[in-house]
């Protein structure tokens, strides 16, 4: 496991890495201020642990994790006799009994009065409604006499106080005094590495600080297990671990784990290990060593995403073994699987018999999900689709109002009055901004949702749509499985398309002209010269950087706009990082330049210009400044207006006229250009070049300084 920063935006699966400079307005900023660095871990620590307060931390902890080992075999124990079912539970166990052994034929055994409407108890106990990310964060905010008492600190460290809304919103309520009194928790704002809190820490304590202070040991751990949470992982064995601390100078690494469990930083528990070699295990017999574990593996993970997995498997087993709810004769869902063909007839009858089922294919495969949400609709469901973000919303209702078109059904628009369609973006979904809303018990009102993008979700968001749908109703992810995957913990695609517990439907669309060629090429491994009479495609070898930067504005400003008919604002360009003398901060520099010059007024930004904007970590809206006033700077995102406080504007809104292709998965332009400087050869990988080519709608541009990097 490497620990060791990353220049580029993407992190290897598996190794907690670095990434001021990987991903997004959120993780830049302390890498741009500039905070300091570590000069040393010469010092004594003065550490001093509160020892009953960590014993009865570890005391509660082990209960917890008896009372979840316990509730886990539970599941897994037969139930006999019907000793542990009450109620109906119990009824229906001694109906299905009485049916096997021959003493009531079934029509019998099952006739009774009508059953209660579903929810129909009162008041029943209701989880608490799903929020997302975005609404939390809005919600949130620190005060500015928070974030004020915040920079004061910071500055009497010497750390960039830019951080301060950041600082002030990771640690909430007196963040100011508990940094004094525990530097090392500025790791928790992203993008602070350990070396630059370590020197914010001594400048702070002064003789007090050392590498051996148990709060450096813990805040340490607890950013290596973000890090690894990045790179889609949600814990890390003990050993991958403990090694990691000791690559960062923690002298004592086991002490610093279990001082971060101890303080309920993280949470340690098992995971048994799956016989090899395919025998059977052997039967126990009577006198052999009850008191035999079988081997396990230690894990330690952040307690938010151990829980979120938790509800995650809860919410997806939910789905799996529960049948849907009955929505019409089988025969009406037998009749339109019947009218569609090949693979979308497949998906169809998959959905109509199964609680959650899995499509994968690439952009041409849209049509399919389009064509069941328009079957659905003419069957009288409820359904609705959700994308990542509102470039793929917009593109998905136009497809969707073509496969109604198609089929002669009633449009949307008179079905959904007051909404465009029944597409919404995930974010808006789960914050009720967007989407058909919650019914009584805080579920979403729907029968089928289709989630597009379905890569990109991470454990924590999957785990709140799960959450939120109704009894009986229906999932389908749908995605590309070789596009980038979720900047969130966690694979939750990929990890169900390898556990295979429900059905799977592969699209046989192939992708159309020379730009499909190419992109499929890709995804199975083969860069394919294609032919491309339009200029669908086009190479630009270049020397060096600057030749780069000069061919790539030459396209956008001129090339591609009188060649190919496509206007600079349709054109995105797509590089492998955000620094570096080709990463989006120069390139943006340099396009602003020509397309839309001005001084920067607001905060360096100007009335037209390109932006992207993170409300969160992972989430990238796409958009233009309209203007900016004393509420700060006003952004409209696909239509939306959005107004960014400046407070913070620095740290969540860059320029959008080049970005990474983590910021554009989701998103189609109808022409980009892909740069490639000569030294993002070690970047590349076969989901980033897949992504980044696969957002080309009409023409692809590839700036070349790569060299064989892509053979």
């Amino acid at each position: 496991m490497s620990t060791e920063p990353e220049t580029t935006e993407d992190a290897e699966p598996g190794a907690p890495t670095g990434g001021a400079e990987t991903e997004g307005a959120e993780g830049d900023a302390a890498a741009s201020g500039e905070a300091p660095a570590a000069e040393g871990t010469a010092g004594d620590a003065a550490a001093s642990g509160e020892a009953p307060a960590a014993e009865a931390e570890l005391r509660a902890q082990r209960a917890e994790r008896e009372r979840i080992e316990q509730r886990k075999a539970e599941k897994k124990t037969p139930i006999e006799a019907g000793t542990k079912l009450s109620g109906k539970a119990a009824d229906l166990l001694a109906a299905v009994r009485a049916v096997e052994s021959g003493e009531k034929p079934v029509a019998m055994v099952f006739e009774g009065p009508e059953p209660a409407p579903r929810r129909s108890a009162p008041e029943p106990v209701r989880r608490p409604q799903p929020v997302a990310a975005e609404a939390a964060a809005a919600s949130t905010a620190p005060a500015p006499s928070a974030v004020q008492a915040v920079r004061q600190v910071l500055s009497a460290g010497g750390a960039p106080e830019v951080l301060a809304p950041q600082a002030a919103a990771a640690l909430g309520e007196g963040a100011d005094e508990l940094l004094r009194a525990d530097p090392w928790q500025l790791l928790r704002v992203a993008g602070v590495r350990p070396e630059q809190a370590d020197g914010f820490a001594r400048a702070l304590l002064g003789s007090e600080c050392g590498p051996d202070d148990e709060r450096r040991g813990r805040a340490v751990t607890v950013w290596l297990l973000e890090q690894a949470a990045l790179a889609g992982h949600t814990a890390l064995e003990m050993p991958t671990l403990l090694a990691a601390l000791a690559q960062r100078a923690v002298p004592n690494p086991d002490s610093a784990v279990q001082d971060a469990i101890a303080e309920g930083d993280a949470l340690v528990f098992q995971d048994a290990l799956e016989e090899t070699g395919g025998a059977p295990a052997p039967v126990e017999e009577e006198g052999t060593d009850e008191d035999e574990e079988r081997p396990v593996r230690v894990l330690v993970g952040l307690e938010r995403y151990a829980l979120a997995e938790e509800s995650l498997a809860d919410g997806l087993a939910r789905l799996v073994n529960s049948v849907p709810k009955q929505d019409g004769p089988a025969e009406d869902w037998e009749r339109v699987a019947a009218a569609a063909q090949g693979s979308t007839g497949e998906l169809l009858r998959a959905v109509a018999a199964h609680g959650l089922v899995l499509h994968t294919g690439g952009e041409a495969s849209l049509t399919e999900p389009a064509a069941l949400l328009t079957a659905a609709h003419t069957l009288g469901l409820r359904a609705w689709a959700a994308t990542h973000g509102p470039i793929g919303r917009t593109r998905f209702t136009a497809l969707l109002h073509r496969s109604e078109t198609a089929s002669g059904t009633p449009s949307t628009d008179a079905r959904f009055p007051g909404a465009h369609s029944p597409v919404a973006t995930v974010a808006g979904l789960l914050s009720g901004a967007e989407g058909p809303g919650r019914d009584a018990d805080g579920a979403l009102d729907l029968d089928l949702l289709v989630v597009l993008d379905a890569p990109q979700l991470d454990v924590e968001t999957a785990a709140l749509l799960t959450e939120s749908l109704p009894d009986g109703a229906r999932l389908v992810l749908a995605g590309d499985p070789g596009v980038l995957w979720s900047v969130g913990p966690g694979r939750v695609f990929a990890d169900l398309l390898a556990a295979r517990i429900c059905p799977q439907v592969a699209s046989r669309q192939p992708g159309p002209g020379p730009l499909g060629e190419l992109v499929s090429g890709i995804g199975i491994g083969e860069l394919n010269q294609v032919e491309a009479p339009g200029k669908e495609v086009v190479i630009v070898p270049v020397r060096d950087a600057g030749e780069a930067v000069h061919r790539t504005v030459q396209l956008v400003v001129d090339s591609v706009p009188r060649a190919i008919g496509v206007p600079a604002e349709e054109t995105q360009v797509i590089t492998p990082g955000h620094g570096g003398a080709v990463g989006t901060r120069a390139l943006n520099a340099a396009l602003k330049e020509r397309l839309n010059p001005g001084p920067g007024r607001f905060g360096g930004f100007d009335p037209g210009d390109r932006i992207v904007y993170s409300p969160v970590p992972g989430r990238a809206l796409p958009g233009r400044v309209v203007k900016a006033d004393a509420e700060g700077l006003h952004l409209s995102c696909e239509s939306e207006d959005v107004v960014v406080p400046k407070e913070r504007v620095e740290q969540s809104v860059r320029h959008g006229w080049a970005l990474t292709a983590h910021q554009a998965v989701g998103s189609r332009w109808p022409a980009v250009v892909v740069v490639l400087p000569g030294d993002a050869a070690q970047a590349l990988s076969r989901p980033w070049v897949y992504t980044a080519f696969g957002r080309a709608d009409r023409h692809l541009s590839v700036v070349h300084g790569v060299e064989q990097a892509l053979a």
